[in-house]
């Protein structure tokens, strides 16, 4: 395993972080007497191989089901605590409530220290302002740096861009996990500003949330070769040495393989990925034309100021990413998560269009764009897809 100096925590983390959403036994938070031997087996295992790789960054949340109270047992059994452990608490506005929240996730783990303790979802300025004001969760964390209960301090967030930099600039975190992999790169200056300012970088999901790339399309399979899009994905990011670790979302113990692949590749990346992407963009190019890959994302409205809230920009990215890369299983799930997945996944998605919101308005707010028309068909080709189920974030909070 290859580590990276993770920021001004001056941490020595690997740059595969073992991710704890995915291997717990329920998304309920269960007493330990209510998980099987073979259930706590699979945590436990799953643990060792990680310990056996280098992956010794754990990195879990309250709000992850049985994820911290099974962790903790396995530290426990295994006698052999991950040299760095991480959890998120999400924002309260009661600081009480949220002091409560950290010392019952360390009671769960069993450890005497968090190493790394992040906010979890800095997703609106709402958060922020609970996070950064007088008496608010900082200062609250600030007392348990004190006490020796928890190490540095950082955020996770699904939010925009500005929102990110502006939490960035108060110069308050010592880290930041955010979204960025190569089908959704939004997020570069984020991270050079992140740099800037001497942060540690976590790429969250970028398996699942970088095109459910553990069952990719025929397509990206073959626009990938000779590498599995994992490899692509992991080798694309981590050849960024601003990005310090990923992710990595284990459900089954076999899941180690490909990313253990792509870091026994990183040496040789610049071999592989140049090419990949050129191949990549040449494909998007001609699947959607040359003026709509250049333009279609130009003066488009935010979800907030369109009628119905419907995120245009969310869904004409999911189009393209049907027509480009054929990933329709992962357009299907984030289509159905928006307007269901709170200010995770914020907006609506099309299924309002033709109802409550009609053609006009919508032609209204797109005055600006290259081909309105166009982008209101694509809403109805994913409205008449996906609009007849709606989907759940898998977190409770």
């Amino acid at each position: 395993m290859q580590y990276r100096r993770f920021g001004r925590t001056n941490l020595k983390i690997p740059i595969l972080s073992l991710g704890g959403m995915r291997f717990q036994k329920s998304w309920d938070q269960l007493d330990f007497s209510k998980i099987s031997y073979q259930e706590q087996n699979k945590v436990e295992n799953i643990l060792n191989l990680a310990n056996k790789y280098g992956l010794n960054h754990v990195e879990t949340a309250k709000y992850y089901g049985t994820s911290e109270v099974q962790l903790g047992m396995g530290f426990k059994n295994s006698k052999k605590i991950p040299n760095i452990i991480q959890t998120k608490i999400p924002p309260n506005s009661d600081p009480k409530i949220f002091e409560g929240d950290v010392m019952s996730s360390i009671e769960k783990l069993k450890v005497k220290k968090i190493d790394l303790l992040a906010i979890h979802g800095i997703n609106t300025v709402e958060h922020l302002h609970q996070t950064i004001r007088n008496g608010g969760c900082i200062e609250i964390l600030r007392n348990l740096q004190k006490e020796n209960l928890i190490g540095s301090i950082g955020f996770s967030t699904h939010g925009k861009s500005s929102l990110i930099q502006k939490a960035i600039s108060t110069n308050l975190f010592d880290y930041v996990n955010l979204h960025w992999y190569f089908i959704n790169q939004e997020n570069t200056k984020v991270i050079n500003l992140a740099n800037k300012y001497d942060l540690g970088v976590f790429i969250i999901s970028p398996t699942d949330k970088g095109g459910h790339l553990h069952t990719p399309s025929n397509k990206m399979l073959e626009l990938c070769r000779p590498l599995h899009p994992i490899v692509f994905n992991d080798l694309f990011c981590l050849r960024n040495t601003n990005v310090h670790t990923l992710s990595v979302g284990i459900a089954k113990e076999a899941d180690f393989d490909l990313h253990l692949e792509a870091v026994s590749l990183l040496s040789e990346s610049e071999k592989y990925v140049p090419k990949i992407i050129g191949r990549l963009r040449q494909e998007s190019i001609n699947a959607l034309g040359l003026e709509w890959y250049q333009n279609w994302n130009r003066n488009l409205p935010s979800w907030e100021y369109t009628p119905g809230n419907i995120n245009i920009p969310v869904l004409l990215w999911l189009s393209n990413l049907i027509d480009w890369l054929d990933m329709e299983g992962f357009a299907r799930a984030r289509y159905q998560l928006l307007g269901n997945g709170s200010h995770w996944f914020p907006g609506s998605n099309a299924n309002l269009l033709d109802e409550d919101v009609s053609e006009g308005q919508l032609l209204k707010v797109l005055k600006g764009h290259i081909n309105p028309k166009k982008v209101i068909n694509k809403l109805r080709t994913l409205k008449e897809k996906f609009g007849d189920k709606v989907a759940k974030r898998l977190s409770k909070k």
